[in-house]
């Protein structure tokens, strides 16, 4: 390659941005980012749905946290005796009893309007008056401690409950919602694989166009070196082009997949399920949200720069 003298580098330099533009009939070295070809909208289809699924696995963190933040010294206890006067008698007897124990920072009996609420959509209501008696619900009694919930505390409770109401069953809160949590955890180990294969994607996509650009203008970028370009120079336009093509993509990508986002959020807000309430965005989730396009716009130069500087290496 000729590059011996300054005058033979100023001349590279100037043709090398004369002719982005190739031939009389206007061809491009490079598409130039300006929402034109496949590429931007490939990559506004990668950001959206990078953006959503990360959107997806926050989501279910922000729910397992708060929810286990909620749950994890809870006790509930359940006092199963189908006498109304029993139950009563047994479930008073059990709050004296588990008040006095060590560690128990709170203790509630669920009033029987929240237990109607809670087997009304199962069982629905005006059950007592359809059938002149009424179906024996058991007393719920919420026990907070100040900790977690161990084995050997959870005994602790189940002594004292049984030992002055034998019908009592004490479970902690966070072992039966355990698979529940497990399942989410799982689909946020999902939705994080599914944003690490779209990074893989879009950085593959990239490489591809810029491969096939170089392809393309062998010819051009030949005579542009025996003119003085330097390889660097040579990838800053590659790299620019991908640039506009990606900040492009990306704008249009976030905003679709906000979209979609604020559109979902509606859909479940209607539900007014607790643990789904706990899965709200919060500000630090939107600003990684908005980072979204950045990283992809930065990710494709990078991945554009060194394709076209690894692929010149080999050319000349």
């Amino acid at each position: 390659m000729a590059r011996s003298t300054g005058r033979e580098r100023r001349l590279g330099t100037s043709v090398l941005h004369g002719m982005r533009r190739l031939g009389g009939g206007g061809a491009e070295l490079i598409p130039q980012g300006r929402m034109a070809g496949p590429m931007p909208w490939v990559i506004a289809i990668m950001v959206a749905m990078t953006a959503i699924a990360l959107a997806a696995g926050l989501s279910i963190g922000n729910a397992v946290s708060a929810t286990r933040s909620e749950i994890e010294g809870g006790v509930t206890i359940q006092i199963v005796e189908p006498r109304l006067d029993a139950r009563d008698r047994q479930a008073r007897a059990v709050v004296t009893a588990v008040r006095a124990l060590p560690g128990v920072r709170g203790l509630r009996v669920v009033p029987q309007a929240e237990l109607d609420a809670l087997i009304e959509p199962w069982l629905g209501t005006g059950i007592a008056d359809a059938t002149g008696s009424s179906i024996p619900v058991p007393a719920l009694i919420d026990v907070r401690l100040d900790g977690p919930v161990s084995p050997e505390r959870l005994a602790l409770v189940e002594r004292a409950a049984r030992g002055v109401a034998p019908a009592a069953r004490v479970d902690a809160q966070s072992n039966w919602l355990r698979p529940v949590f497990e399942a989410m955890v799982s689909l946020q180990v999902v939705a994080i694989a599914l944003v690490a294969l779209l990074t893989l994607a879009l950085a593959a996509a990239v490489l591809l166009a810029a491969r096939s650009a170089l392809g393309a203008n062998r010819d051009v970028i030949e005579i542009v070196h025996l003119l003085g370009g330097t390889d660097k120079q040579v990838a800053r336009v590659f790299q620019r082009s991908i640039g506009f093509d990606a900040a492009g993509g990306g704008a249009v990508g976030l905003a679709l997949a906000l979209l979609v986002i604020l559109a979902l959020a509606r859909r479940f807000e209607g539900l007014g399920a607790g643990l789904v309430d706990n899965g709200a965005l919060v500000w630090r989730d939107w600003l990684l949200l908005a980072l979204v396009p950045i990283f992809a716009t930065l990710l494709a130069m990078v991945t554009a720069r060194f394709t076209v500087l690894h692929a010149l290496r080999k050319m000349l």
